[in-house]
């Protein structure tokens, strides 16, 4: 196979779209993010990579808190309307209704099937961005989309980022862990 060089970008194939949600002087304010991940299994952490000029970054800093809230594709019109516009130029509290867990802090979108609540573990200079690690206090899943007592990615149907566009999940093309074990060296 022929390949070609791109240079340094931050490229990944696919990522999801998420809202990150943080209380600014009091208010809620969701923006949407694609630059996040699983940072550590024990204790459990998640991590996102967010702008230093961004207002929800003022958020974080201010309680040292946030959540990840996964919206579902029937979502794309509010999530993608949380990426366009800057909460300190225009309130977004009203865009998802904004209930708290145990952190108090941390506002969690009702309308997303799955939110992830977090206290801040650190928050790392990586340039443009400050990558916030968040050390999860607790997930809030909807009951309708859980399948054996987890979130079910088909149930939820999250927002997929690529490309400059979001697209649904898709089928399941096999098992992780289970897959690898019909691998045959030749």
């Amino acid at each position: 196979m022929k390949k070609i060089t791109l240079g340094p970008i931050p490229y990944m194939s696919v990522l999801p779209a998420l809202l990150v949600g943080a209380n600014i002087k009091g208010k809620p304010n969701y923006m949407t993010a694609a630059w996040a991940t699983v940072a550590c299994m024990a204790p459990p952490m998640v991590c996102v990579a967010i702008n230093k000029m961004r207002y929800t970054a003022k958020g974080i800093e201010e309680n040292k808190t946030f959540s990840l809230n996964v919206p579902s594709v029937h979502q794309v019109v509010e999530t993608d309307h949380c990426g366009l516009v800057s909460g300190a130029h225009e309130d977004k509290s009203e865009v998802f209704h904004s209930f708290y867990g145990k952190l108090k802090t941390a506002p969690l979108a009702e309308e997303c099937p799955v939110n992830i609540e977090c206290r801040l573990f650190k928050a790392v200079d990586c340039g443009s961005h400050l990558l916030y690690i968040g050390e999860v206090v607790e997930i809030h899943a909807e009951t309708s989309c859980m399948t054996d007592g987890k979130p079910d990615i088909a149930k939820i149907n999250p927002i997929v980022y690529a490309q400059a566009a979001y697209f649904d999940v898709g089928e399941q093309v096999d098992k992780a862990f289970s897959a690898g074990k019909l691998y045959q060296k030749e």
